[in-house]
């Protein structure tokens, strides 16, 4: 297992905010003590070609300059801009990784699957697995001509597919990926909950929202259902919004999931005969750690 991490993520705060330097701070020593020979990595941060696949340019430079809060949720904190570079540039980094048959996680804050094309909200600020996507479909199989050309793929990359379950609709992934027929989008979400959106699916998007304390089970199902759809696209790259917050102990939203569900879900993954990537989204319980363990131990065992 490849860790994609710069402990520089964790440089900024709020007081109060969920989205806090400790759900980082507490989860890289828990599993550095549990898994001696998972690689850890630092990511490379993005240039603004590639940020400009998924987003506008009024939008980077909003986010550069970072003359005011964009929301109550979404602070310009000093600095985030390079933040989200490297968050971004660690979601471009698995992917690649996974398309040399490698898994890899990228531990990193911001999240991004609430920033739209042109939107920083809901803690995020770049929408960092769609770009990772539209970067792969760009440069995936071109000859390795460039400082970020990782990967070691031989044919085009045409197809690829997201899987999105954290608790929480991914709205910004949605803006930004929809009618684009290289690209399969499914969330699994509470509705209602934040952002408000995801009700209906359309064209490439599937979202599957869930009612607030839908039995376990079901919830279980629904996730394994919309990654069965997903697989149907016949993708050549599977990217994971790896959102922790569906948790019967998170504090955003009414959930049932338990440590013992994520782990299934890596064991799906491990199943899967294709290349596939994980990026951490969401996830506020002080049992975080825990559950990307889970995660990421089922996705690895023999």
């Amino acid at each position: 297992m490849i860790i994609v991490h710069d402990s520089r993520c964790t440089d900024y705060s709020a007081p109060g905010h969920p989205e806090r330097p400790e759900r980082i701070t507490r989860t890289v020593p828990f599993l550095k003590d549990r898994h001696h020979d998972w690689e850890w990595r630092e990511p490379r941060p993005v240039d603004e070609a590639t940020l400009l696949r998924a987003h506008s340019g009024e939008h980077i430079a909003r986010i550069r300059e970072g003359a005011r809060d964009f929301d109550a949720d979404t602070p310009a904190y000093p600095n985030i801009y390079e933040h989200a570079l490297r968050s971004a540039g660690a979601a471009i980094d698995t992917a690649h990784s996974a398309l040399k048959s490698q898994r890899a996680f990228s531990l990193m804050r911001p999240p991004g699957h609430h920033a739209t094309r042109d939107r920083a909200m809901g803690f995020c600020y770049f929408s960092n697995i769609a770009i990772a996507a539209l970067d792969v479909l760009a440069v995936a199989g071109v000859a390795d001509t460039g400082p970020r050309s990782t990967t070691a793929a031989t044919r085009k990359i045409e197809r690829v597919a997201i899987w999105d379950f954290d608790a929480h609709h991914g709205n910004g992934t949605e803006d930004i990926v929809a009618h684009n027929s290289q690209i399969a989008f499914a969330s699994i979400h509470q509705f209602p909950a934040y952002p408000g959106t995801g009700a209906k699916s359309f064209a490439n998007i599937d979202n599957y929202p869930a009612a607030p304390y839908t039995p376990r089970a079901e919830h279980v199902d629904i996730a394994q259902r919309a990654l069965q759809k997903l697989l149907k696209f016949k993708p050549d790259l599977l990217l994971v919004s790896a959102g922790f917050d569906a948790y019967s102990g998170d504090p955003l939203v009414q959930m049932t999931l338990e440590q013992e569900d994520f782990a299934t879900f890596g064991e799906w993954l491990r199943k899967i005969d294709i290349p596939v990537a994980a990026i951490l989204e969401g996830g506020y319980s002080d049992d975080l750690p825990e559950l990307i363990d889970a995660f990421l131990s089922g996705w690895e065992s023999c």
